[in-house]
């Protein structure tokens, strides 16, 4: 349905709506900063520059808030994602452009990246931010012949833990060449999804859709 059918929201829903964002804004902060989920509901809210009695209009506990604050930072890193394979077509080149961008946002998304690092793990299987979206890239890879010998289930799995390898690397190394790091492990991923040697060095080194060249950032 076309969002310009659903009807306008009023001054109170919107008012609502930045309120709770404010709140998950102020718990990704903590979460990328420190991780400590021990901050009191006082300390977040005045983070967030809201009223402390309003916390309980939008989260249950705690717990609650930061668990919306972890998926609200894998959904925006599965839509930026996204936004930069846009047109891509090879499930190869589109798993080795998730490696490579990923780690360039350790340099233009720190936060997204640290949360990441720390909890992302928990959410390999996830049914929000990247998880679902490399599922179906693997499942048309192994449908279409391009990938072979695992099922989705297993290949996420491997392909996740990697992933998650490389960020915990780029960001404990930030001299590291990020590129080429990620450029090797998507390289053994694609090796590991059955694509002979040649041909996955070859995907890996493809240019990035309008980001080759000097440095550009996400």
């Amino acid at each position: 349905m076309s969002t310009s059918s659903a009807p306008p929201r009023n001054r109170f829903e919107r008012r609502r709506a930045e309120t709770r964002q404010a709140f998950i804004r102020a718990a990704r902060q903590i979460l990328a900063e420190s991780g400590d989920t021990s901050a009191s509901i006082q300390a977040i809210a005045e983070r967030a520059d809201v009223g402390f009695g309003s916390f309980y209009n939008h989260f249950e506990s705690k717990t609650e808030l930061f668990d919306a604050a972890v998926a609200d930072a894998l959904e925006e890193f599965g839509q930026v994602i996204d936004a930069r394979v846009e047109g891509i077509e090879d499930p190869a080149e589109l798993v080795a452009a998730g490696f490579r961008l990923t780690a360039r946002m350790a340099d233009s998304h720190p936060e997204l990246m640290r949360i990441l690092r720390d909890r992302g793990l928990a959410h390999i299987h996830s049914e929000s931010g990247l998880s679902p979206r490399a599922r179906r890239d693997l499942e048309r890879g192994l449908i279409s012949g391009r990938f072979t010998g695992t099922d989705p289930t297993t290949a996420l799995t491997a392909l996740g833990g990697t992933l998650l390898s490389l960020v915990a690397l780029r960001l404990a190394c930030p001299d590291l060449d990020g590129d080429e790091a990620a450029s090797d492990l998507a390289e053994m991923v694609l090796r590991m999804l059955g694509l002979p040697a040649d041909d996955a060095h070859e995907v890996t080194r493809r240019p990035l859709p309008g980001l080759d060249g000097p440095s550009t950032l996400l």
